[in-house]
């Protein structure tokens, strides 16, 4: 037999020729970046970790590697190219960090670049494998929690004392042989996958185990060191760049992403990189002049100061003249959705007067530079029934009763408790649009979320008011307070086109930040015991 060119590709077939029927019980090994996504490029997802984890100056390092980078994966050498995209992303960051990211942040945007036809192959077979180049920890728990991987199998990133040293472990960079050598180890005691999937030459040897073939149904060779018994990679396909294709929409992804975090709204490939950093410190201080805009000025002049400022505010619907205290008239509790900790800030803009807002958590900042009154709830039933009560004897108040923010187009669950404490409810339907900065956060520091809302260059906010909720739909006519939480959430779903959910505060800190998102108060230090009297 004579020896075949060790680069040639496996088989003439691409993806679209694979059926995916009657696939339950076989298994597939398929490749990343071009393969499973659409991009064939990871620079994007390193760009994350590093800003999310390591900041600016950490995303300055990597886009300055890039080109070294470039150079040595298309002309040298590709393992060292990733290498250094490896090194200059992950060097001194604490692995619990990187881990973070990787749960929180990066499924958002791996799940919006996801080849169709790969993933209708890879969906339709019973265990399915990941081989990839990309560092494993970043890439495991989107694959394992949103595509229902079996095995990721990708580089070791090496660490000592918690934090990565920019290092790989074991063999390398799993790239061409190394990958092959990989899948052979991983089912060295079990047959190996029926399928292969690939999109470039150095996913060959995995493909093929070393020059094996298959053409229809004709054994092409087989591969030094195995038996024809173990070659039972029956099937290997190419998944082309071109033509391009549509990602996977999101309403069929296999697990609809709820909750997300992270501060870029856009994927920072390098010129979206480069733009960031360059806007950032411009960004900063127009942040801080809306802010101060908003903080000074009287409030039926914020909402022309926003204007001027770039910040779109559009206003729907029909707002109620403010409580008529001289009559004993109660205040108006607005209903909100919650979009950014902005809400109640920019329906008192909307509104052109002051609404005192009660919140579940805000930072002392935010507390500070905030242009309304703001009140922390207690978490407890009776206490913050007593404080609602009083604030709305002395006039109208906000409240957003799914208690978080949601990025996505679905609301979270409505705590029933304000709908005991009036028959004056006016539904408002929140939505906005940021292009680089997302204003919420549940991994970092609060503070900064204005900051970083106010930093996108045009932002808008749509402020829909919806009709005031009928007497006969309220407590005071005999519904039960579940059933007008549920009515109004779905008022303000339907006006949206959002998706009612059960979801909770407790499942969003728990899906993204690994805690219930209880707010601990610090205890206050007793001064006289401080100077020791």
């Amino acid at each position: 037999m004579t020896k075949s060119n060790l680069h040639s590709p496996p088989t003439s077939l691409t993806i679209d020729q694979c059926t995916s029927i009657g696939r339950e019980k076989e298994t597939v090994v398929a490749d990343m970046d071009g393969t499973l996504l659409r991009g064939r490029s990871s620079f994007p997802y390193f760009a994350l970790v590093a800003f999310e984890v390591g900041g600016i100056f950490r995303l300055l390092l990597l886009l300055l590697c890039s080109p070294l980078a470039g150079v040595l994966y298309y002309f040298i050498s590709e393992p060292a190219g990733i290498q250094v995209l490896i090194f200059a992303t992950f060097v001194g960051m604490k692995v619990s960090d990187i881990e973070s990211v990787a749960r929180a942040v990066l499924p958002k945007f791996y799940a919006s670049d996801l080849h169709p036809e790969a993933w209708r192959v890879f969906s339709s077979c019973g265990k399915r494998c990941v081989l990839t180049a990309n560092p494993r920890i970043m890439v495991e728990a989107f694959l394992k929690d949103f595509l229902g991987a079996d095995m990721v199998l990708g580089t070791e990133v090496d660490t000592y004392k918690g934090r990565a040293t920019g290092l790989v472990r074991g063999g390398g960079v799993l790239v061409g042989k190394r990958k092959a050598e990989a899948l052979r180890n991983a089912f060295s005691e079990t047959s190996l996958p029926e399928i292969g999937l690939g999109d470039r030459e150095t996913d060959y040897p995995f493909m093929s185990l070393c020059k094996f073939s298959f053409y229809g149904h004709q054994l092409e060779g087989f591969c030094k060191g195995y038996s024809q018994a173990e070659l039972r990679l029956k099937e290997s396909y190419i998944v082309p760049a071109k033509p391009e294709v549509e990602a996977v929409s999101h309403d069929k992804l296999p697990k609809p992403i709820v909750f997300h975090d992270g501060r870029l709204v856009q994927k920072p490939t390098p010129f979206m990189a480069l733009l960031t950093i360059l806007w950032i410190p411009v960004g900063f201080l127009l942040a801080c002049l809306r802010i101060a805009a908003g903080a000074l000025l009287p409030m039926p002049l914020v909402y022309y100061a926003f204007w001027a400022l770039g910040v779109r505010v559009y206003i729907k619907g029909n707002p109620p003249p403010p409580a008529k205290k001289s009559i004993g008239q109660s205040g108006v509790l607005f209903i909100c959705s919650h979009r950014t900790l902005l809400d109640p800030i920019f329906l008192s803009a909307a509104l052109g007067r002051p609404i005192p807002a009660v919140t579940y958590s805000l930072s002392r900042l935010s507390e500070f530079i905030s242009p309304i009154k703001t009140v922390r709830l207690s978490r407890d039933r009776a206490t913050d029934a007593a404080m609602i009560k009083k604030l709305l004897e002395a006039g109208d108040l906000a409240i957003c009763p799914e208690g978080t923010t949601c990025r996505e187009p679905f609301l979270l669950r409505f705590s029933a408790l304000f709908s005991e404490l009036t028959d004056e409810l006016v539904p408002v339907a929140m939505a906005n649009r940021m292009t680089m900065f997302h204003g919420t956060t549940a991994r970092g520091w609060k503070g900064m979320d204005p900051f970083y809302y106010f930093m996108n260059p045009s932002p808008a906010y749509e402020v829909n008011f919806l009709n005031k909720l009928p007497h006969e739909l309220t407590c005071g006519a005999g519904k039960s307070s579940h059933d007008v939480a549920n009515y109004i959430q779905r008022m303000i779903a339907a006006s949206l086109s959002y998706e009612c959910t059960n979801f909770t505060r407790k499942d969003k800190y728990r899906a993204l930040a690994g805690n219930d998102g209880t707010v601990v108060e610090k205890p206050k230090v007793d001064a006289n015991k401080v100077m020791g009297c």
